[in-house]
Parts: structure tokens; sequence; C-alpha cells
């Protein structure tokens, strides 16, 4: 491998996706390499680097994850304790279940918690609690316990367990038991902490199809804990090389070996075969990986490691519709040129026409709906913001997707994958009800429930 070739990846993918910042960091053969490509921003421009922050999105869950592991390994917390033992005040829609809900299952998704609410609280030291009350509004996909469905209000309601344990901030608590010791200082959750360093800033494409900023820069901070850490892709090599290692000086030996072992299965998720420990894991052409993306505002994230092979990247962007899919294409360069490994998507099946009128309808989660339908000879999907979500919004909010072609895969014809777009080679499933009949369809870890 060349020095340059990271760089010249990092080039030709941005031209191909057409971004104008990407920060690519690779941990291989006991050493560092960077390639970055383009600029902060287009409006007030400075070239990206290996120092530039990017907003992480979800990739902060790990994080929160860890803090978590460390008080559970300091007596603090118990996995299996219901969340109440820790935030009394803690409501849901259903009573029954939010007496019932454990911090290991909003840590593995399976706490029946749909996906988000992501209500502004302002910036506050009480953002969080202030969140949690507002959380009899979510509506519940399911019991307890009885499946996976990926939940950011849940990873937000972590935070606030970690500040009523911990007597501090989420902020100040993640910080003090992760950032400090590990060196992290260009890991960060607030604007004024960003603004005295380099940062990328997010962009969309409007309706005119242009590219512009998108605004706010993050989003609000009761969703730090889910989804709210800026950092560069320096920083998160060391923070992957954390997780490389024995856990020192944050967790106790074993412990990081620990969060990396399944807890619940994941069917037909091209995001991983398993849940861990807040981990995604997935197994690519034969070898055990760990990882988590994310997506902010305009700006997306990949992180991947694989413990056996000693080896970490995380790749950042500051685009969308096509950060995704520009992650995704480093992601797979990388596997295949420092690993020798091939991550394939599965074909699809011949279209089928009674199969696609099983599935053809409306769905809906609590922030946005789904849609199939069917022309004949192929399956399209269309994801969309509920137009009362988009009217609450504080700030701007990405612009929806054009619709996706998809097709099923082989099998029982209930799991798909799409051919099409920027969410091109994501997987899901569709479920069903005791008598057969569809009701649910899975994308992304998120469940949408059929409404007609």
């Amino acid at each position: 491998m060349t020095v340059d070739a990271l760089r010249e990846i990092a080039e030709a993918t941005a031209a191909k996706f057409g971004i104008p910042g990407i920060a690519i960091g690779v941990w291989a053969g006991g050493r560092e390499h960077f390639g970055c490509h383009g600029v902060t921003s287009i409006e007030n421009p400075l070239p990206v680097n290996a120092n530039t922050l990017f907003q992480l999105g979800s990739v902060t869950k790990p994080l929160t994850a860890t803090v978590i592991m460390r008080l559970v390994a300091d007596g603090m917390i118990e996995l299996d304790a219901p969340v109440r033992r820790y935030v009394p005040e803690f409501v849901l829609s259903d009573p029954d279940a939010a007496a019932r809900i454990t911090v290991a299952q909003l840590l593995n998704h399976t706490s029946g918690m749909d996906w988000s609410i992501i209500n502004d609280t302002g910036e506050g030291e009480d953002a969080l609690a202030k969140f949690v009350a507002t959380l009899a509004e979510l509506p519940m996909i399911g019991a307890p316990g009885e499946r996976a469905s990926y939940s950011q209000a849940g990873f937000n309601v972590l935070g606030r367990v970690i500040e009523k344990v911990t007597g501090q901030t989420y902020e100040q608590a993640v910080a003090s038991i992760v950032l400090e010791p590990l060196g992290l200082a260009d890991t960060v959750f607030t604007e004024r902490e960003a603004m005295t360093r380099r940062f990328a800033v997010g962009h969309d494409i409007g309706a005119d199809g242009a590219l512009s900023i998108a605004r706010p820069w993050k989003p609000t901070r009761a969703n730090n804990a889910g989804g709210g850490v800026a950092s560069t892709v320096a920083d998160q090599l060391r923070w992957a090389r954390f997780h490389l290692g024995d856990g020192a000086p944050v967790l106790p030996a074993g412990v990081v070996r620990q969060m990396r072992q399944p807890t619940v299965e994941l069917r037909g998720s091209s995001l991983g075969d398993a849940f861990g420990t807040c981990w995604f894991l997935r197994e690519i052409d034969g070898v055990a990986t760990i990882g988590h993306g994310g997506s902010s505002i305009g700006q997306f994230s990949e992180l991947l490691i694989v413990p056996d092979r000693d080896f970490a990247l995380i790749v950042m962007t500051n685009a969308g519709p096509d950060g995704i899919p520009a992650n995704q294409a480093v992601v797979r360069w990388a596997l295949e040129h420092y690993l020798g490994l091939l991550d394939r998507d599965p074909e699809p099946i011949p279209f089928d026409a009674d199969r696609a009128a099983e599935v053809a309808g409306h769905y809906a989660s609590d922030a946005m709906t789904f849609d199939i339908t069917t022309n004949g000879t192929a399956l399209t999907l269309e994801v969309l913001i509920k137009p009362e979500i988009r009217a609450a919004a504080e700030g701007e909010l990405p612009a929806d997707h054009a619709p996706f072609e998809f097709g099923l895969l082989p099998g029982d014809g209930d799991d798909y994958i799409i051919t099409s777009g920027a969410f091109a080679g994501h997987r899901g499933f569709f479920s069903r009800d005791e008598r057969g009949a569809v009701v649910g369809v899975d994308l992304a870890g998120r469940l949408f429930t059929r409404v007609r």
C-alpha cells in the first residue's frame, strides 16, 4: 500500500459522490494512515485534514455504552436492573414497559421503544432531564426484550442514567471517564468547543439540485448521548485502538471483549448480524468485525474495527444524500486492499407479482412514513419525514430522498435489499402476524408498522 493510496481514494470518492470534504483514518500493520481531501465548507472553505472535526451522529453510541460499562464495573449500575432504579421519573406510553425496561435492553435496542422523539429541550444542563419528561409521547413497537429495534431515544435515556448515577452532566461524565484518560482532546460536544478548532459543516442537496450548507450545525443537546459528539479521524483511531486493546485505563481487562459478544440476533440487516453491547457485529468474508455508523445534519461517519486483524477504519464525509454510499465505498475498498476481504451484496430474486402485492402498502414510525408501491415489474419504496415533524423542527431537516428500487431476497421472500439510490445495499425484512399477514417492515434496524 503506497503512502498516497488513501489520499487518492479520498479524492476519487469525493469526486464520484459530490462530497465537499472527506477524511479517512486507518490503523493497519501497527501504524496510522490518513487520507483527506476537500474542504470543510463550500461557503467558508478550509482544507480537511486529520484534525478536522466532523459530526459523528450515532458513532457516539459506543462512547455512551463504554461509560455505562465503566459504571457497571465500578458497581454503580447493574445491567439487568430496571432503568427506573436510576431514573425514577422514566415514563412511557406503556406504564408496564417503563417499569420493566432494563439498562441492558437500552444498550442492545431491545427495549421496545420506538426510534425517536427528538424534542428540542434547550441547551441547558437540564436538557436530558426535560427530554425524559417528554417520553410519554413515544410509541412502543413491542414488549421489552421481544425483539431488536434501533432506538435513538433509548440511548438518550442512557445519557440520563449516567447523569443520575454520577451527579455530573452527561458531557462532563464522558470527559472525565473516557475522553481525558484516553487523551481524546479533539472529541467534543458543544459548538463552543468546536469553534476554536477546524471543523466541517454539513451540506445537503436542495430541491434545485444545488449543494448548500445544512443548518443547524448539530442537533439538540438532548440528543448528545445518542448522536451528538464531534471528533477527528486522528482521535477516532485512538478510540478504536482502545477497543482493540485490553481496556486500560478505562475498563477492566476483558470488558472490551465482553462488549463485542452477541446479545441479540439481527435479521436481514446490512448493519450487522447481531448487537453486542451497542456494537453492530458483522461477519465479513468469514472475519468478525464490530462497528457503528452515524449520520448528523449533512454529515456521515462509519467506524469499523476488525479485532483479529488489529485493524480499524474511520471515514467521515460532509454531504448528503450520498455520504452514506461514499463511506460504504471507502470501507469496502479498505477491507479489500488492506485485509483482502470482500464485502458483497446478495442478489435479489426476479420480480414476483404475488409477493409484491403482499408487501405493497403504507407503513409508519413515530417520525417517518414508508410507502411501498409496484408498477407491475419492480418494487419501489419511499421514506419521508412526516410533515408534522418538519413543521415542528427548530432548524432545517435534510431533504427527503427520491424513491428507491428494491428487490426481495431468496428464501421466504420476507428479506429485501435496496438496489438503487443512496441506500443501495441496505437490507431489511418484513414481519408477519400469526395469520401470516405482513404487519411491519424493518430498515436499518428501525421498525415501520403497517398502517394500510
